[in-house]
């Protein structure tokens, strides 16, 4: 039997002799040099991203960081059971490698990666954590210690990630905030770092 491209052997399903139904797979065929990841997202996730969209895959074993771009976002989700037993409604994102290929050919088909969407980038940015914010009538806020007292001071942030939060305007590149300020932080108090 001739197979209907060129390429490697990837797996033999069957591999001993005996009957197989009609339509059975015989042998599973690619070429590792076309190599792309299926990254299963949630489907709130995907909805974010576009084609043209970096991805850093880390951790695949190899030194190193691999980079990639979305090409196609499936048109249709499916179900999927998480860890903890929660139903959860994911879409199957495909990224090709913008890599050099001797990066990453030692990579081989159903091999994991763990792959992280870049949605957002720039340079020179002034990050606070997340947890030094609070929210402070409409806006949002953050104590900045000066000359050993918390001073309140009202900030513009840009991007957040969970983690840190980019300032736009409100504290100046080598001020300290105050992080996890509770209810006994505020204007005017005596502060010390630990």
């Amino acid at each position: 039997m001739r197979a209907p491209v060129a390429g490697r052997v990837l797996k033999i399903p069957h591999k001993s002799e005996g009957t197989v139904a009609s339509g059975q797979s015989l042998i599973e065929i690619g070429d590792p040099s076309a190599l792309e990841v299926g990254v299963d997202l949630l489907s709130a996730d995907a909805v974010r991203i576009h084609p043209g969209t970096r991805v850093v895959f880390e951790r695949w074993g190899g030194g190193g960081a691999l980079e990639g771009v979305v090409r196609v976002i499936e048109p249709a989700g499916f179900t999927k059971v998480s860890a903890l037993g929660v139903e959860e409604q994911r879409v199957w994102v495909i990224v090709a490698f913008t890599s050099a290929p001797a990066q990453w050919q030692r990579l081989g088909d159903g091999y994991r990666v763990e792959a992280s969407f870049v949605m957002w980038e720039g340079k020179d940015l002034l990050q606070i954590p997340e947890s030094s914010l609070f929210r402070d009538g409409d806006g949002w806020a953050a104590f900045v210690v000066e000359q050993g007292k918390a001073v309140k001071r009202r900030v513009e942030i840009g991007q957040r990630n969970g983690l840190s939060a980019n300032v736009d305007s409100g504290i100046k590149a080598g001020e300290r905030v105050i992080n996890h300020p509770d209810d006994r932080v505020r204007e005017g108090v005596s502060v010390a770092a630990r």
